[in-house]
């Protein structure tokens, strides 16, 4: 009798329009979970959507207490940290920065190109992690999986499952991040684990989310509702639509946030600006480093 009964798709509780605004140097952004709609979504700190041109970008800064997940969409952005850690990401490419006990580093656009597109994303870490060791995850765009559960919808699977295709990503927090790419006038569900929160992000195109298909347009963000569906129901109309699918299981710890630090108690704060000024427990190596790059 089970095997009947429709499986009930998560509804969207919150959408909210992103509107640009300044960040960094040159840069452009378009601030999805952060702003003060939507400040923090556990265990997510941040979603922006960046434009960056050829002589802007995020000279030397630093952070602890979380990860930074930048995914490109268009053109290439370099990177450069204080351990020495050098490289570049372009268009589909992946870098999962785990900054934990500290990262100083520098993300800025190839010179030779007119701007930089992509996302960047902030995932807190627990308490358990984040004086953890700084560490890297870096995935080309051909390295990272697909699946295709109908003609017309692709998924890249930057992180947890879709459809039975599983990320290479190690996540300390639970995560699932996926890039949709639909057709037109199409229908899919995706998986996703109870107790996860989520949202999506509409980049291009128009998408109906829910059993009550609630309209997406670009540049808005869509948040679940948290009543312990385990799917999303998503389709398309009269056009094709690009969006990401973010979700993961929250943390439920304090959080308190002073820019790019972010810890458990102001305790903790105040001793990480002491770590950073005085160079130690995490941030030995910034004492007069500079990057090559910004």
């Amino acid at each position: 009798m089970a095997s009947t009964l429709a499986r009930t798709s998560r509804s969207i509780i919150k959408s909210v329009l992103s509107r640009e605004q300044a960040e960094g140097v040159g840069a452009r952004v378009r601030r999805s979970i952060g702003r003060p709609e939507l400040r923090n979504h556990d265990p997510f700190l941040m979603l922006d959507e960046f434009n960056v041109d050829k002589n802007g970008g995020f000279p030397d800064h630093p952070h602890r207490g979380f990860e930074t997940v930048t995914y490109m969409l268009e053109g290439q952005f370099q990177h450069e940290d204080f351990a020495g850690h050098k490289g570049i990401i372009g268009p589909g490419d992946l870098q999962w920065m785990t900054a934990g006990r500290g990262i100083v580093h520098s993300e800025m656009p190839v010179k030779s190109q007119t701007r930089a597109h992509g996302l960047q994303l902030w995932i807190n870490l627990p308490q358990e992690h984040k004086m953890c060791e700084p560490q890297y995850q870096e995935l080309l765009d051909k390295e990272i999986p697909r699946a295709t559960p109908q003609e017309g919808v692709t998924v890249k699977v930057i992180a947890g499952e879709s459809h039975g295709v599983k990320s290479k990503v190690y996540t300390r927090t639970p995560t699932m991040y996926l890039d949709y790419k639909m057709d037109k006038n199409k229908t899919v569900e995706q998986s996703i684990p109870s107790s996860y929160t989520g949202f999506i992000y509409m980049l291009k195109g128009t998408a109906f989310i829910g059993d009550k298909e609630f309209e997406g347009k670009a540049h808005h963000t869509l948040t679940f509702s948290e009543d312990g569906a385990e799917t999303i129901k998503i389709q398309t109309k009269d056009e094709d639509a690009h969006f990401v699918v973010i979700a993961g299981e929250p943390l439920k710890e304090p959080i308190v946030q002073h820019g790019p630090f972010v810890m458990n108690t102001q305790e903790e704060i105040y001793k990480t600006f002491v770590d950073y000024q005085f160079n130690q427990n995490g941030f030995e190596r910034a004492r007069d480093w500079h990057s090559t790059i910004a």
